[in-house]
């Protein structure tokens, strides 16, 4: 007897608006302007044009597409750092998300006092943190640079260690954008196995914003293809990424 597979994300008919107002540097329309009440020009973009999607939990799943095809606001929107102007979205379970890493971060702590206080954003207790630190330590390769403030860290350094702090938590949901390319190659493999790892375990469902087709195609068994707003194929990563390199070979 199948089990009905349980949903934990689920977007119903969403759509995603943005508004901005924008100078016209059209000559007639700016010297009519000087005689009426500067109203700023409103203009409107659709990011998300109602999409509606369903992932299940245990998935791996990327979501592609062209720079400014939505896929990071679909990604923010589950992660609840943004509302959809239409429609709903539903999640069932808790979220871990690595879009910003080093955001919760103090430049003037020491990497050390950062695992801490970024543990904590995360919802992991000072005892649990206390067990586990120097394992983010040394998963991060930072050596003695983690007693320095990271202030002093290049970007690169930063998302080491953030990458390492978050890796830590026992999520339901991870979402992840682009984070798996932190760092030099060996340490991109580093964190390429630990998503394995974390893969592995079939309570926890995995989104993923990617440009990478190979990073699709090998870690995630369903991809979610957006374009330009509009939801253009949700299925086996081969199969949607065929697809989508077939329509990229027209352009």
């Amino acid at each position: 007897m199948n089990q009905e597979k349980e949903i934990v994300v689920q977007f119903k008919n969403v759509s995603k608006i943005y508004h901005s107002a924008i100078k016209s540097f059209n000559l007639r329309e700016v010297f009519a302007r000087l005689y009426q009440p500067k109203q700023p020009i409103i203009t409107k973009y659709k990011s998300l044009d109602n999409i509606s999607f369903e992932i299940f939990k245990g998935e791996t799943v990327a979501i592609i597409g062209k720079n400014g095809s939505g896929k990071s606001t679909a990604l923010k929107m589950i992660a609840g750092l943004s509302a959809p102007t239409e429609g709903e979205i539903i999640i069932n379970g808790k979220i871990t998300s690595m879009l910003e890493l080093g955001s919760g971060f103090h430049p003037d702590f020491t990497g050390r006092e950062n695992i801490f206080l970024n543990g904590s954003l995360f919802g992991m207790s000072n005892y649990y943190l206390n067990s586990k630190v120097e394992e983010i330590i040394a998963f991060s390769e930072l050596g003695d640079k983690i007693e320095e403030p990271v202030r002093t860290y290049s970007s690169g350094m930063m998302s080491r260690l953030a990458f390492s702090v978050a890796i830590q938590t026992q999520p339901e949901i991870l979402i992840i954008d682009e984070v798996l390319a932190v760092g030099d190659i060996a340490f991109q493999e580093k964190c390429l196995n630990k998503f394995e790892e974390i893969k592995a375990n079939k309570n926890t469902t995995i989104i993923m914003v990617t440009h990478s087709l190979e990073q699709a195609t090998e870690h995630c068994s369903k991809t979610i293809w957006i374009q330009t707003g509009k939801l253009m194929g949700v299925g086996s990563s081969p199969e949607i990424i065929e697809e989508y390199k077939n329509l990229m070979a027209q352009k």
